[in-house]
């Protein structure tokens, strides 16, 4: 058989959210074969097949705006939201 996932996870160690990192993982058999990373801001591949595919979203303008603005929508949002909730109460 086969398996195919895909992760994203938002890393950030300063309090204020400065240094956040999107990262937006495709997985198949266990092998990354084509990420995007906010620090790098365009999609990644590992494998011949996610040279191609990378190749391709970046040429999307929409889907990279997209990605790109994932740090802000998706990351930054949500870690204010946990800050908020759990760090801020000690």
């Amino acid at each position: 058989g086969y398996f195919y996932s895909r992760w994203t996870k938002c890393i950030h160690s300063s309090r204020d959210l400065s240094d956040m990192v999107y990262i937006d993982n495709y997985i198949f058999n266990k092998d990354v074969y084509i990420q995007f990373n906010s620090t790098v801001g365009e999609y990644v591949g590992y494998t011949k097949h996610g040279v191609y595919n990378a190749e391709l979203q970046n040429n999307n303008t929409g889907q990279l705006q997209s990605e790109r603005a994932q740090v802000e929508r998706y990351c930054k949002y949500n870690a204010e939201l946990y800050q908020a909730a759990i760090a801020d109460k000690s």
